[in-house]
């Protein structure tokens, strides 16, 4: 896959950058090197959901997940064509005894087409759906990197399809329907789908028949989607459909893409046994349904100005006890919210007055008050995040509603009862 790298947003209300430090979310360091940020605790958690919920919807939509190696001999990137056509955002190769060259990849393409020719398929297999997340790198000039949208080490959410002709372009289809639940999922929204096309240039594959043959497939795929085609973005071995996102500051990048690819089938001479019992060679349809985490978590900060949705906020519950007396109910309360997988944290006295740790949870979607009153009934003051209050609720009711609430996934953070 290769998702637009986009520069950094510079709007100071909802910059990523500026966020994501105040939040606690990631950083970098020096000796670590730019372009390689680190998570934090609260970053983690957020990266780790995120993670949990592409697999799950991608088992759901009958992708099998594997682990390939980040390093490749150099051997291995001539035969896909990265090395001819990519070698300048490549890192330089690291010299092994005995001559041999291996490379951080680039890419998790050629992995997956050596792991579906590790076997024979029949076509009674197809379509074979392989999913990774996996880590890629890439040499970026140190003067274009900043936050998580330019980085030089990249956790990708790809999978690749090996199919049919006949099945490719229903399975790209489906690639774009899971895309569009995520973001439904994500609250965020595409801004335009774009048919990403060869432009004037040595980079591309020199195949005139393939790029005939690919674009047709994927007009057939966007057929009843608006979109637009724009030469010189494509990838060098094929064009793609990218779908685009627009950050608060207007910049538009790309963050999902699906591809049809002739190229490295017959780069990697991949076939199947057809009915016939002969060899043919499958389509491979490259699909990301979230790219690059990195570039994900950017833009939800920014979409959300750091007020994640409940099932991705890092912590979805505080509970704030108003005194010493009332610190025992508190932390049972987070007690019976992590059994129930809450992400809930206790606010103690010690750590200053109730406004003050009011306003420092300020992003977090539910606080409970607990005083001398609601110990006694069992209950807790609501604090929503939206700065609504519906009042001294009861405990197992308030739990009960905010498990609700993250496992649907659902943007309302009060619904009628």
């Amino acid at each position: 896959m290769n998702p637009m790298n986009p520069k950094s947003s510079t709007d100071p209300l909802h910059d990523h950058r500026r966020l994501g430090r105040e939040l606690d979310l990631f950083d970098t360091d020096p000796l670590m090197g730019a372009g390689l940020p680190y998570w934090l605790p609260d970053g983690a958690v957020v990266r780790h959901i995120l993670e949990e919920y592409v697999r799950e919807a991608e088992r759901a939509a009958g992708y099998r997940h594997v682990y390939s190696p980040v390093l490749g001999k150099r051997e291995l990137y001539e035969i896909s064509g990265h090395w001819d056509h990519y070698s300048e955002d490549m890192f330089p190769p690291m010299r092994l005894g005995g001559g041999e060259e291996v490379v951080l990849r680039p890419s998790l393409c050629p992995h997956h087409a050596l792991i579906y020719r590790s076997r024979s398929h029949s076509y009674r297999e197809l379509p074979l759906r392989i999913a990774e997340l996996g880590g890629m790198y890439r040499s970026e000039l140190s003067g274009v990197l900043g936050g998580l949208t330019r980085v030089r080490s990249i956790q990708l959410n790809d999978a690749h399809i090996f199919c049919t002709l006949e099945q490719a372009v229903d399975e790209a289809r489906a690639a774009l329907a899971l895309i569009r639940r995520a973001y439904d999922d994500l609250g965020i929204r595409a801004g335009r789908y774009r048919l990403s096309l060869p432009g004037e240039g040595g980079k591309y594959v020199a195949d005139p028949e393939l790029w005939r043959r690919a674009t047709a497939l994927l007009v057939d795929v966007l057929d009843g989607v608006e979109y637009e085609s724009v030469e010189g973005e494509a990838a060098f071995y094929g064009p793609k459909i990218d779908v685009q996102i627009t950050d608060p500051a207007g910049r538009e990048s790309t963050l999902s893409t699906v591809q049809i690819d002739f190229h490295q089938p017959e780069r990697f001479d991949l076939h199947y046994i057809g009915p016939d019992g002969a060899k043919h060679r499958p389509v491979m349809v490259h699909r990301s349904v979230i790219g690059s985490v990195e570039r994900l978590v950017a833009h939800l900060i920014e979409a959300h100005g750091g007020a994640f949705p409940v099932w991705l906020a890092p912590v979805q519950l505080v509970v704030l006890p108003v005194a010493e007396a009332q610190e025992e109910r508190a932390d049972e309360a987070v007690r019976r919210a992590r059994a129930l997988g809450i992400r809930a944290e206790l606010s103690a006295p010690g750590d200053g007055t109730l406004g003050a740790r009011v306003r420092a949870a300020r992003l977090v979607p539910y606080q409970a008050v607990i005083g001398e009153r609601e110990a006694d009934a069992g209950c807790a003051a609501v604090r929503l995040r939206d700065g609504r209050r519906p009042g001294a609720v009861p405990l197992d009711e308030l739990l009960e509603r905010i498990a609700a609430r993250a496992g649907d996934r659902g943007a309302e953070l009060w619904a009628a009862a």
